[in-house]
């Protein structure tokens, strides 16, 4: 009993020093305190105290004296460190510099400083902002027909093209200054989401322009003159504008892009002058068919020395007038049939002068860089925006339909396996608004979240994959049943565009989110890298310390939060919220160890263990989208009646990081460690959070009944003021059924006590006026109730001549000759 009492007492102590992280100097006297008092007052024996009272010498001595330390510990550390790590291309190491650290950065640190969470900035629409989306983007909505576009027209209407260009829709993020809005990112990801609810290829369109593009790269690296000369004519529309990156033979490896460059003399516009003879081959190109101004990544050459002493320049980007000689566009793709303008464009010996370079010839090679930190913005809004938008479609549309829709008497809301599907759909919502506009408010910021962004992308275009699954469950045959009174089949048939473009999924999370996040968001891993690159002993000697200082603390505070169940952990809120906090704290700290844990046992091997890095970058975001609730329920004031939103949310999250956790130490390869691992972290086993089925139950309620509740979680949707548009029809039908809700339980009960006979409402409302149930007045509202159920059930049907006139449609080529084209659309040279 005295044994295990001491053996309680220093582990005690030695998990205290550790959690607190204790200095070197300070953690000797402690631990040589602690060994004197048990040397007093133990009963060990006399041999076990000397050979204990060794070891504590040696390592007081070789830790607190600076040679011993050097010679023993940080030397071979350095030595081995480098032959460890592996070496970063020069893409890379590009890409790693390309964005700030922010909160991704608090995740990784093990212990989250909370008050820099919820005293972030909340986004906020200015009044010209909630003045142009209440205005010229419900508008633009209101005249562009999805089922025409997608079925008839094979594309965006005549004058929604117009109103686009007039109203500066691609403008978005051009200065005013130019001519342009000046928007915040989080109007422009709040336009994109409320057009992506109206019609992708709408979203798709307004999109582009404003995300990584000829606009975003002049304003960053255009020269003054580009800048002056291009964005006015950007911002009136006179310019259609693409971005060439992709080709057959260049997807996500962007770095390996074929098309070339070669600076040489040629004649341009009847001189000679030195400039760049261009060859390429691209495709999946958005408003490449239209574009009047193409933007083109390719590698540039000069093998006469024209411009410099290198030969090989690298990746560059210049922009390029379509109209001229060899220049091919004009041709569409037809993305899953979401007929937004896309294609391919080559290019066959086009001349252009040096000028064209975007930046100058000074950014000549500098295009790598350019990309991937505009990227790094432009991923965080366009995709993760127009899937938000598309939750919002099937949350307020799930709910609707579900509470309208009768079988066996009694609205499909009712059952708790339709329930199970609603509550995911009004969480995965919730939380797809969530990471949303987190990440946008980071950019309002200043910031540049390129893990955030990644995180974003993946996350939120997956969840919308998840959605449009379970809301064709709830719509049955309505959904899968084409036609204008189907408003689920086109966003559903366009989820496969946001999970691969700008960066696919599998890449995503396997390679950038922790391939990145890593090295970026670690407090101290870059630090050491700098300083092996460097030789610099002293720096490396001083972050290995903090490292591994870091490394201790972590082990002891994922150990304790795990004994405890983090019912200690420091929470900023002492409300429903508190026990979350205080979990994502846990989660955090048992992150950061195992971490560091994958990276010090696979050294430079994790780089190719992409299924083991793929599960951290999991971790993290599963983090941050717990985080981004946290922050959302905060920002809207806390309202209790979004609990349950919140709840599932965080429940869901959690349950899917301690089930990674789980997944990783099963398959970390070296079962000791991974066995260690899984006791500190998870010390009372794997813990349990999955959602309650009575949040189901409560998120039903929301969504099926218009309330405060339901216009928060969807946000600036778009409801067409036609009476004949089917989502008009159904909110209509919604409000009904709830204003009448008393009248059909007195009819629905008489049926169920045998009063009235079963059949169709109309029959039941006309035996139940008969038997005089109802009065005629309440009659007359249940009949034009029945009228909006019917219109909000029907489907639609096609005679054979009207499916092969649309098919003709379909297959009909698409003249090169385009409304949005200007005739006065200028190509000249820039001078």
């Amino acid at each position: 009993m005295n044994t295990l009492l001491w053996l309680i007492f220093w582990l005690g102590g030695l998990i205290t020093l550790a959690y607190m992280r204790t200095s070197i100097i300070i953690a000797t006297g402690v631990i040589g305190a602690g060994l004197l008092a048990t040397t007093v007052f133990s009963n060990l024996s006399w041999f076990s105290l000397l050979l204990l009272w060794v070891i504590y010498g040696a390592a007081a001595l070789v830790l607190n004296h600076v040679d011993y330390r050097r010679r023993y510990l940080i030397i071979p550390a350095f030595d081995g460190m480098k032959k460890s790590i592996p070496t970063m291309s020069e893409t890379e190491k590009v890409a790693l510099d390309a964005g700030t650290v922010g909160w991704d950065g608090e995740l990784f640190s093990g212990t989250p400083q909370w008050e820099k969470l919820l005293t972030r900035t909340a986004p906020k629409l200015s009044e010209e902002e909630k003045a142009f989306v209440e205005g010229p983007v419900k508008h633009l909505c209101e005249i562009v027909n999805d089922w025409e576009v997608t079925h008839e027209q094979y594309d965006l209407p005549a004058n929604a093209w117009q109103y686009i260009k007039d109203q500066g829709f691609f403008a978005l993020i051009i200065p005013k200054k130019y001519g342009g809005k000046g928007f915040s990112a989080f109007a422009h990801s709040e336009i994109l989401a409320t057009l992506a609810g109206r019609s992708l290829t709408l979203a798709s369109t307004v999109a582009v322009p404003n995300s990584l593009g000829p606009a975003e790269l002049l304003l960053h690296y255009g020269t003054p003159e580009q800048r002056d000369y291009y964005l006015p004519r950007l911002a009136r529309g006179e310019e259609i504008p693409c971005f060439a990156l992709t080709g057959p033979n260049a997807g996500s490896d962007a770095g390996s892009i074929p098309d070339t460059g070669i600076i040489c003399k040629g004649q341009f516009e009847g001189k000679e002058i030195i400039g760049i003879k261009l060859n390429w081959n691209k495709r999946y190109i958005t408003l490449a068919p239209i574009a009047t101004l193409l933007g083109l990544a390719f590698k540039l050459y000069d093998p006469e020395r024209l411009i410099g002493d290198n030969t090989d320049l690298g990746i560059t980007c210049a922009l390029i007038p379509t109209k001229l000689p060899g220049i091919t566009i004009g041709r569409r793709h037809l993305p899953v049939s979401i007929p937004f303008q896309n294609g391919p464009t080559q290019g066959k010996d086009v001349f252009i002068p040096l000028d064209y370079i975007i930046g100058g010839t000074a950014m000549a090679g500098h295009g790598w860089r350019m990309l991937v930190e505009c990227l790094s913005t432009g991923r965080a809004i366009s995709l993760p925006s127009s899937s938000a938008g598309g939750a919002r479609v099937a949350a307020l549309t799930a709910g609707a339909y579900s509470r309208i829709r009768r079988q066996f008497r009694t609205s499909i809301s009712s059952f708790e396996g339709v329930q199970e599907v609603l509550g995911r759909i009004g969480a995965f919502t919730y939380i797809s608004e969530a990471v949303r506009c987190f990440t946008v408010a980071m950019i309002d910021a200043g910031e540049k979240p390129s893990v955030p962004g990644a995180i974003s992308k993946y996350h939120v275009t997956e969840l919308g994959r998840k959605i449009a699954n379970d809301v064709m469950d709830i719509h049955g045959g309505k959904g899968i049943m084409m036609g204008p009174k189907n408003y689920l089949a086109s966003a559903y048939q366009g989820v496969p565009i946001g999970i691969t473009v700008e960066g696919a999924n599998i890449l995503t999370r396997s390679m950038i989110i922790f391939g990145q996040g890593a090295i970026r968001c670690h407090p101290y891993i870059l630090k050491e890298m700098q300083a092996l690159q460097h030789e610099n002993l002293n720096d490396f000697e001083h972050f290995l310390g903090e490292h591994i200082s870091y490394t201790l603390s972590n082990a002891a505070r994922a150990f304790v939060h795990g004994l405890t169940l983090a019912k200690f952990a420091k929470s900023p809120i002492n409300n429903a919220t508190k026990p979350y906090f205080q979990q994502l704290t846990r989660a955090s700290s048992a992150f950061a160890l195992v971490a560091d844990a994958s990276m010090a046992l696979l050294g430079g091997k994790l780089k190719f263990k992409e299924s083991i890095s793929a599960r951290l970058g999991d971790l993290l975001a599963q983090m941050y989208i717990m985080s981004a609730v946290l922050k959302r329920y905060q920002d809207q004031g806390a309202p209790e009646s979004d609990l349950s939103l919140l709840r599932w949310s965080l429940d869901y999250s959690l349950a899917n990081f301690w089930r990674t956790m789980d997944e990783l130490l099963s398959n970390l390869g070296n079962r000791w460690v991974a066995y260690g691992l899984r006791i500190i972290v998870m010390p009372l086993g794997l813990p349990r959070h999955t959602p309650l089925d009575a949040l189901n139950k409560e998120i039903t309620a929301i969504l099926t009944t218009p309330c405060d509740a339901r216009k928060r979680l969807c946000g600036n949707f778009f409801v067409s003021t036609n009476e004949n548009d089917c989502i008009n029809t159904l909110e209509k039908a919604l409000e009904e059924t709830v204003r009448l809700s008393p009248l059909l339980k007195r009819v629905y009960d008489a049926i169920k006590s045998s009063e009235l006979a079963q059949g169709p409402l109309k029959q039941c409302i006309d035996a139940a006026l008969h038997a005089k149930i109802i009065n005629e007045k309440e009659a007359v509202d249940l009949y034009y109730l029945d009228t909006l159920i019917q219109e909000v059930i029907a489907v639609d049907d096609f005679s054979l001549d009207e499916l092969k006139g649309t098919e003709s449609v379909g297959m009909t080529t698409r003249p090169q000759k385009h409304h949005a084209f200007e005739e006065n659309s200028s190509n000249k040279r820039l001078n």
